[in-house]
């Protein structure tokens, strides 16, 4: 029998670190993070990264390890988090794979491999200064869903990273990320996943995120985004992230204070109804009601990946 991991997954906000620590408690269970900005040190308030004492005492994987003058691929994340999860199943506890990253869930649960590529650096180099314009931006997607429609529909007509990787891929490979990954599920995974989503009401998820947000500036967002300037030579994609990149703009004097609490707050919103699109494409995926108990929720998982070091089968 292959061995179990969950997987939980849901919009920014919506209460999976929680869920997934008294899930952790209820199950002898160990988290790995798959949020593609809890991975670098630092930056700690605009990620929402869990601390110490969230954590309650359960280990956490592939949280604040990377400088964010590092480059962290999807694929760097699956070979760690394949190397996290074997860590946690020797240790004869549950793998709990948390986070709101598509990429980084899709690349473990559907097995997609991007180890094999070999990327043109100086093209790389060549695609992110034009897309320092928005209009350089803007004709990188076109380009991008003229090469591969279905993923440069599944991300954000703004998102550098993601669409500079459509390109990046096609011209390593000769073939689409799309392509790529349909070919990849077609590989047996040595694990049994079992995928659950929180599904919450969007104006109550909405109301929360800007709760969110006002709290990371009372925390010091603006300080930590100074500290991290002052402290890092380059950013090769951490600095692009939600709330990092619209602090700058305010620090370069392109934004005034309130524009940028507002713009934080709408790309956020954007963000999780992305999020949440992403996600419901997933095949066999549990939805959880984000109005139910965290207590309801983890007796819903419990019962649904039939959870029994002692019995070793499924109820």
């Amino acid at each position: 029998m292959k061995p179990k991991v969950v997987v939980i997954v849901g919009p920014t906000a919506s209460g999976k670190t929680a869920l997934s620590v008294k899930l952790a408690k209820k199950i002898d269970g160990e988290i790995i993070s798959s949020d593609s900005m809890q991975v670098y040190k630092d930056m700690n308030i605009g990620t929402a990264k869990v601390t110490e004492e969230e954590k309650e005492g359960i280990e956490h994987y592939l949280v604040d390890f990377v400088s964010p003058c590092e480059r962290y691929t999807v694929s760097d994340f699956k070979n760690d988090a394949e190397a996290a999860i074997n860590k946690i199943i020797e240790k004869n506890k549950m793998p709990i794979i948390v986070g709101g990253t598509g990429l980084y869930v899709n690349s473990i649960i559907y097995n997609i491999k991007y180890t094999d590529m070999e990327f043109d650096e100086d093209y790389r180099n060549m695609l992110m200064d034009i897309a320092k314009t928005e209009e350089g931006l803007e004709n990188l997607y076109k380009k991008a869903i003229e090469i591969d429609e279905k993923a440069a529909k599944a991300i954000s007509k703004n998102d550098k990273k993601r669409i500079v990787r459509i390109l990046e891929i096609y011209k390593a490979t000769g073939k689409t990320k799309t392509a790529l990954e349909e070919e990849s599920r077609k590989i047996d995974s040595p694990y049994e996943f079992y995928l659950f989503g929180i599904n919450i009401d969007r104006e109550k998820l909405y109301e929360k995120i800007n709760k969110r947000v006002d709290l990371m500036m009372q925390k010091g967002l603006v300080e930590e985004v100074k500290m991290l300037l002052d402290k890092y030579d380059s950013f090769p994609t951490a600095m692009q992230g939600l709330g990092y990149k619209e602090v700058k703009e305010y620090l370069d004097g392109k934004i005034s204070y309130d524009d940028m609490v507002e713009k934080i707050k709408q790309e956020s919103r954007r963000y999780a109804k992305r999020q949440m699109t992403w996600f419901r494409r997933n095949d066999g995926i549990i939805w959880l009601d984000g109005n139910n108990s965290i207590d309801e929720n983890v007796d819903i998982i419990i019962k649904n990946i039939g959870w029994g070091f002692e019995k070793k089968k499924y109820f």
